[in-house]
């Protein structure tokens, strides 16, 4: 992957509970290190999850930005908009469409300040806008995109859309014309669900990895179920062969695996890394001694002596 066309893995988030003592080690809270401290040393891009819920505060974008430089100053973020752009606030209970979305004017300066101090940072990859599989192509909704890819437009941006009716020549063409990124999904096919694509439409290449569990998908009685999915050693081969392909037209590809329930996100991110590079890579130690079946292609890793700036864990 080090060459002119990158290709950078990582995972959908990086704060959750059932990591620690997986993904995270036990002495990382007891030395008081932030998790932007320690996932760096395995991927070089994260997905942030929480601006989706809640904007961006540019504080935070700065400090998290400050904390993974000193770790792995080739790292970035990708970001997903706030979900007034892209969801219905009733999104439980109605479809989403144009008519149904109601971002405020408080929305978009809030957006905006947190992916700017990002952007300012030099640490802001992509803007991710994902819409859910309600969102179907129809007019009125073509027009809604428009306008909001116009609002943004000082940002990379990559659509995520679920529903199989943008999939079509038409909305390559018109992505491709503005300059916007086609997000290439793995999810559960249900009804016209988007199928797995490798569509390139601009200089970035964009993959997110659901999981398919199909079970609990739409009926979950926590939505962390939904994310429980472990791919296994052919499925992610397969995912090799298409992101290899999307990198050869695009010049950066972000690759997110967002099956991240116990941490599986890290093991299938880790797997296609030790893929795509044809190297054995290096993990967390609890998370090789939870998924045993990383032996066969990651070493664990204490600490790194050579950085002096890198805090260490023994």
């Amino acid at each position: 992957m080090e060459s002119k066309r990158q290709i950078r893995i990582g995972t959908a988030g990086w704060s959750y509970k059932d990591w620690d003592g997986i993904f995270y080690p036990p002495e990382l809270r007891s030395r008081k290190l932030h998790p932007l401290e320690y996932l760096p040393r395995f991927f070089d891009v994260v997905e942030i999850n929480t601006s989706f819920y809640g904007h961006i505060k540019p504080e935070l974008a700065r400090l998290w930005s400050r904390k993974v430089a000193a770790v792995n100053p080739n790292f970035v973020f990708t970001a997903k908009l706030h979900r007034s752009f892209t969801h219905s606030p009733l999104a439980v209970m109605e479809p989403t469409s144009a008519a149904t979305i109601k971002p405020s004017d408080a929305d978009e300066a809030q957006a905006r300040e947190g992916l700017d101090a990002l952007a300012t940072e030099g640490k802001l990859g992509a803007l991710l806008i994902q819409f859910p599989v309600s969102y179907k192509n129809t007019s009125l909704n073509r027009e809604y995109l428009d306008v909001l890819l116009r609002q943004f437009i000082e940002f990379p941006r990559a659509v995520e859309v679920r529903h199989s009716s943008w999939d079509n020549p038409e909305t390559l063409a018109y992505f491709a014309r503005q300059n916007i990124a086609f997000c290439n999904i793995d999810q559960p096919l249900i009804g016209r669900s988007l199928q797995p694509t490798e569509h390139v439409t601009s200089a970035l290449g964009y993959v997110r990895l659901h999981g398919r569990n199909y079970d609990q998908w739409f009926d979950c009685d926590n939505r962390n179920d939904r994310y429980n999915y472990l791919y296994t050693e052919s499925e992610i081969a397969g995912w090799k062969e298409k992101i290899e392909r999307i990198a050869h037209q695009a010049e950066v590809t972000y690759v997110i695996a967002n099956n991240h329930f116990q941490a599986k996100a890290g093991v299938n991110a880790l797997e296609l890394k030790h893929l795509l590079t044809g190297k054995r890579v290096t993990a967390p130690p609890p998370l090789i001694d939870h998924y045993p079946e990383l032996k066969k292609m990651a070493d664990p890793l204490y600490d790194d002596s050579t950085n002096p700036n890198l805090p260490l864990l023994a």
